[in-house]
């Protein structure tokens, strides 16, 4: 089964705007893609459609889709992807597109949300600005339930084939081009990292000027020599010198910020620079940092306040897909034994009032900066005259889902109730053999399907484990010599490819930036599209700046590829030689 089938669940709600004076507008439903927790407490990506008709919802979900999934095959989204709720709300437009699109003299049409390219229609602006009627998003986003404008992200596809977008306040993405669901993350890097574009032009065909003010307030743009970054322990003096994971070694990279010279980036491209490529480890440490603080990392458990010495005391750490969080406990400083929770019992407490405290720290290698790295308290006042009347739980209260597979490396959970005179035992199966006990379970599977089972309280959960990475199918011409160009084409069933030119950063596979069922072309100095060379052998076979110098890129070449899946796994790395001759 396709892990991507399933991935928009079947509730439904239908509502309609009750504001009398919207009282004309359409009818919206949302439809829940993904819930993994109460909207309280996660954070809720909420994807509107704008320029859809009533027979166009079915395109408007395959988008949201194709957008969704290429957010979970990128990092920190893929980690933490159990940190989001994502709701569609899908709208019946009265005609069919957005305005201007592509050009000034394009009709404008009749759409609930109003996007538009040209920065809504501005003759001042730039064609791939897609800009959204900014009170209807959020009239339509607030019809999901338990969201507010604090803990949701409002993402805006519009019904259109251009290549273009928006970040800030919201995200706006054009939802069937062939490069759209690579400009989503791009702009959640806007709209919820508060990341700045590296690019070194802002219309195409302008090149930038040189940067003329001071030290930029972006974390990923500096005016200091690497030297000046390490004496001065500023910017990204921890990641210096490392590979990048967008290519490339992390260091100081001229241009950005819409300028050419006077500015410097971490890495010569990322995803805040050219579409496909990964967050390097500065981005994505913003990322990770900016999507920890939109949830609770401590999302329930024992409350705070004065307690007894006679229980068990619990708290409720988030989940990521990839890994534990750590929980340490403290009684007036000295250490004690455990991980959601603590039975007081058993610290021998002396008589009288005493401080307990839990902390959760993510341990994510994703952050090196102390100043920014999750963490979370809860402190309670141990008082040992005080009695604690017994309580019990349910058998589990919250889990990983079973609905769908899990990946091969996730780390699956089962929250049990919370009763005070003891800590319900958690025991795990794979595969009918008995592997461990606890409140969660580390998968380390390579290759297969397999059956895990959790037990407790007369309650048992199973889980389907696909640890089967997708297979990459690639298409070339005929021989391993080419002269002047050559195509390839990758496909995968159940995946997302991606490639990589001669050890350079991975890069998404979208088929060609005019035509998502066109193969990839590689040239020597790549194939200009609106202002960008894509398949440049010169620059990695990828994309480049118009300004960028294009040494020709004949000679041998060596092309790796492979897949991400919904679940998380990373498919077989395969790999083709060839030699491009003038």
């Amino acid at each position: 089964m396709s892990k991507w089938a399933g991935f928009v669940a079947a509730a439904v709600l239908t509502l309609g705007l009750a504001t009398p004076a919207h009282a004309a507008e359409p009818v919206a439903s949302v439809t829940d893609v993904q819930v993994t927790g109460p909207a309280a407490q996660r954070f809720n990506l909420v994807v509107l459609g704008d320029g859809y008709t009533a027979a166009e919802q079915p395109k408007f979900f395959a988008d949201v889709q194709r957008h969704v999934s290429t957010l979970w095959s990128l990092e920190p989204f893929k980690s933490y992807r159990s940190y989001f709720n994502v709701y569609a709300v899908s709208i019946a437009s009265p005609e069919s597109g957005v305005d201007c699109d592509p050009s000034l003299d394009a009709p404008q049409r009749d759409t609930p949300l109003n996007m538009g390219f040209w920065g809504g229609c501005n003759p001042q602006s730039v064609q791939r600005l897609l800009t959204v009627d900014d009170d209807a998003a959020q009239r339509y986003a607030g019809l999901v339930p338990g969201t507010t404008s604090a803990n949701r992200q409002i993402l805006a596809l519009g019904n259109s084939s251009t290549y273009g977008g928006a970040g800030g306040a919201y995200a706006t993405a054009s939802g069937g081009n062939a490069l759209s669901a690579l400009i989503s993350p791009h702009e959640l890097g806007h709209s919820l990292g508060g990341l700045d574009d590296e690019y070194d032009y802002y219309a195409r065909n302008v090149p930038g000027g040189a940067y003329e003010g001071g030290e930029p307030d972006s974390v990923h743009h500096t005016l200091l020599t690497e030297r000046q970054m390490r004496d001065q322990h500023a910017k990204w003096w921890r990641w210096l010198g490392e590979p990048s994971e967008s290519g490339g070694a992390i260091g100081h990279f001229e241009g950005g910020l819409y300028t050419q010279t006077g500015v410097w980036r971490p890495s010569a491209h990322s995803m805040m620079k050219t579409l496909g490529y990964n967050f390097d480890q500065v981005g994505r440490e913003r990322m990770t940092q900016r999507i920890s603080a939109k949830v609770p990392l401590i999302g329930g458990g024992t409350p705070a306040g004065t307690i007894g010495a006679d229980r068990v005391v619990w708290v409720r750490p988030m989940h990521p897909v990839s890994h534990r969080l750590d929980v340490k406990w403290t009684l007036d400083g000295r250490p004690l034994r455990g991980s959601e929770a603590v039975d007081l019992r058993q610290a021998h407490v002396k008589p009288g009032k005493h401080t307990l405290t839990a902390t959760v720290t993510d341990p994510t290698p994703f952050v090196r900066d102390p100043a920014v790295r999750p963490t979370a308290t809860r402190t309670w006042t141990v008082d040992t005259s005080v009695v604690t009347p017994p309580a019990t739980g349910p058998a589990v209260i919250a889990s990983t889902p079973t609905t769908s597979p899990v990946g091969g490396h996730d780390v699956v959970y089962v929250e049990t109730g919370e009763p005070t005179g003891s800590i319900p035992a958690v025991r795990w199966t794979l595969d009918g053999r008995p592997a461990g006990n606890g409140p969660d379970f580390a998968l380390k599977e390579s290759r297969g399907r397999h059956r895990l089972t959790a037990t407790t309280g007369g309650t048992t959960l199973t889980w389907t484990v696909d640890a089967d990475g997708p297979t990459t199918t690639v298409a070339l011409p005929p021989g391993t010599v080419f002269h002047g160009s050559f195509t390839m084409r990758l496909t995968s069933s159940d995946g997302m490819p991606e490639f990589r030119v001669d050890g350079d950063g991975w890069h998404k596979y979208y088929g060609w930036p005019t035509d998502p069922d066109a193969p990839y072309v590689f040239t020597p100095r790549g194939t200009e599209i609106d202002g960008l060379a894509y398949g440049n052998l010169g620059s990695g076979g990828l994309t480049v700046s118009p300004f960028a110098e294009r040494t020709p890129g004949y000679g041998r070449h060596r092309i790796e590829y492979r897949s991400i899946d919904a679940a998380g796994n990373v498919g077989p790395t395969r790999s083709f030689e060839v030699t491009l001759l003038p």
